[in-house]
């Protein structure tokens, strides 16, 4: 491990620029991609400790901002098994980052020091990127240090967060999850989604059920992805992909654009009842929605979608006879409706959990199946689905209505102010906001609030759902401007209509 190399390209190239509230947050490092080529550097190091800690073992580097606009980008490793990074590390990554640069090596020998890593084991590095421009020279920063500690980098460029953690856990699985090559993704997904048409076929013609789907893909790295099953499943599903890459990344866009503003994205197809889906800038978020022909905007979001594939578990469940446990992971963000329609109408036990993939996924594995996916498998699987049984998207719709809900961002000083406490449905910190909520929420018929820190920027996130969208709109304000007063709101002050 040549310490002198990695100080001296440190504090050359990739001096710290002492960001102080910099944090390992719920999906890695996130901020202006200016800001953060030190960090990226950093991870590289902090990567290559942690397979070296884990003897050789395949660990992931994604440079990615999601659904961020252009100009952020951001870095987050990928656990062995394809996970997110081991919280304990969070810790020692968020460390990592802030400590000076006169500092840094120190810090690589306590972290060695600390954990029992041998320096001399093996270590191999998987990358990849999304398309912002800043991915190029950030792919660079975090290679650099990789090779002066002599571990093995394999670079796939540009492709989807979820296909580089299929490359992770495919490689430390020896292949047994999958071939270990982009190819590998798209031949096992689209092998299996053609498997399941071809024997539902079979079963009963479909009458009802529209093979065509309309995907606004963000003008991100999923649209290459989009076209490359657009390509393999010609015969099965036609794939009409917008947004693939001419305009700005995430701009007016995507799923988390569709999802926040509750409407359409830029070049929506403008006839009524289009089967379509959003995906966001590096392909793990979806929702679907359509327009009706009084163009009113309908989204079916990832509460429907959870919901869609719970029913359609359980029917298999119970006609296979198998004693199997069933149960939907949710956070404080499902709506109200979803959690009542799981519990009381399927009949399925529902687990709350904190926000963020990484808590979901272990909650999940505590159920017999404990499945999770990306936007484009969880795509091609409500394709499946709604082809089984035979529905369009006005019938999947209609299976329950959702509470009227908002969300709203607040900007404050510093967003760890901010505590919570029940799966995040509880503000413990600052004093006294809770008990404001609390009496704000009472004021209105199935009213519902909470407030989160985000993880990765000085924001609090406030949700809230009412009976209908006028009180929605009101208490959603009141809310924020609440946090705001509480919490150390900056800039313009919400406004309560």
């Amino acid at each position: 491990m040549d310490y002198a190399a990695i100080d001296e390209i440190s504090r050359a190239d990739y001096p710290n620029n002492n960001l102080k509230n910099i944090q390992y947050g719920t999906a890695g490092f996130r901020m202006r991609a200016e800001l953060i080529p030190h960090v990226v550097y950093r991870m590289g190091v902090l990567s290559v400790l942690r397979s070296k800690f884990f003897n050789g073992a395949a660990i992931g580097l994604m440079i990615t901002a999601s659904h961020n606009e252009e100009p952020d980008n951001g870095i987050k490793i990928v656990d062995p098994a394809g996970e997110m990074l081991e919280a304990d590390w969070e810790k020692i990554a968020t460390e990592f980052a802030r400590v000076p640069d006169s500092e840094l090596i120190d810090k690589i020998k306590k972290i060695i020091r600390e954990k029992n890593i041998d320096e001399n084991a093996p270590a191999l590095i998987v990358i990849g990127r999304d398309t912002r421009e800043s991915g190029v020279s950030l792919s660079q920063a975090a290679v650099k240090p990789i090779k002066f500690m002599k571990a093995v980098v394999k670079d796939f460029g540009v492709i989807t967060t979820p296909q580089l953690h299929y490359l992770v856990v495919c490689i430390n699985t020896k292949e047994l999850y999958g071939v270990a090559t982009i190819e590998g993704y798209f031949d096992k997904l689209s092998s299996a989604f053609k498997k399941s048409q071809t024997v539902e076929n079979k079963i009963v013609k479909k009458i009802n059920y529209k093979n065509e789907v309309y995907v606004d893909a963000a003008n991100g790295v999923g649209a290459f992805a989009a076209k490359k099953f657009k390509e393999q499943l010609s015969n099965f599903l036609t794939i009409n992909i917008f947004n693939d890459g001419d305009g700005k990344l995430n701009y007016k866009c995507g799923a988390d654009f569709v999802k926040i503003h509750q409407a359409p994205p830029l070049n929506n197809p403008s006839k009524p009842y289009l089967k379509c889906a959003s995906i966001d800038g590096d392909a793990d978020r979806l929702v679907y929605y359509y327009v009706d022909e009084k163009n009113e905007f309908n989204l079916l979001d990832g509460d429907k979608i959870a919901i869609l594939i719970v029913s359609y578990l359980k029917e298999l469940i119970e006609a296979s006879g198998l004693s199997i446990k069933l149960g939907l992971v949710q956070t404080a963000y499902a709506n109200g409706a979803s959690t009542n329609y799981v519990t009381e109408t399927l009949k399925v036990p529902v687990a709350f959990t904190e926000t963020g993939v990484k808590h979901l996924h272990h909650q999940a594995q505590q159920f017999d199946i404990g499945a999770v996916g990306d936007a484009l498998s969880d795509m091609l699987l409500v394709e499946t689905i709604l082809y089984a049984k035979d529905w369009d998207i006005v019938t999947w719709k209609q299976c329950y209505s959702d509470f009227p809900n908002k969300q709203l961002k607040v900007k404050v000083v510093d967003r760890n102010i901010i505590k919570t406490t029940d799966a995040e449905r509880q503000c413990t910190s600052p004093m006294g906001l809770q008990d404001k909520i609390d009496q704000l929420v009472s004021q209105y018929p199935k009213g519902r609030s909470f407030v989160r820190p985000s993880g990765t920027e000085d924001i609090i996130r406030v949700y809230t759902e009412c009976q209908n969208q006028t009180d929605v709109d009101k208490l959603a304000a009141q809310v924020a401007l609440a946090v705001y007063e509480y919490a150390g709101g900056v800039g313009e002050k919400p406004i309560v209509p």
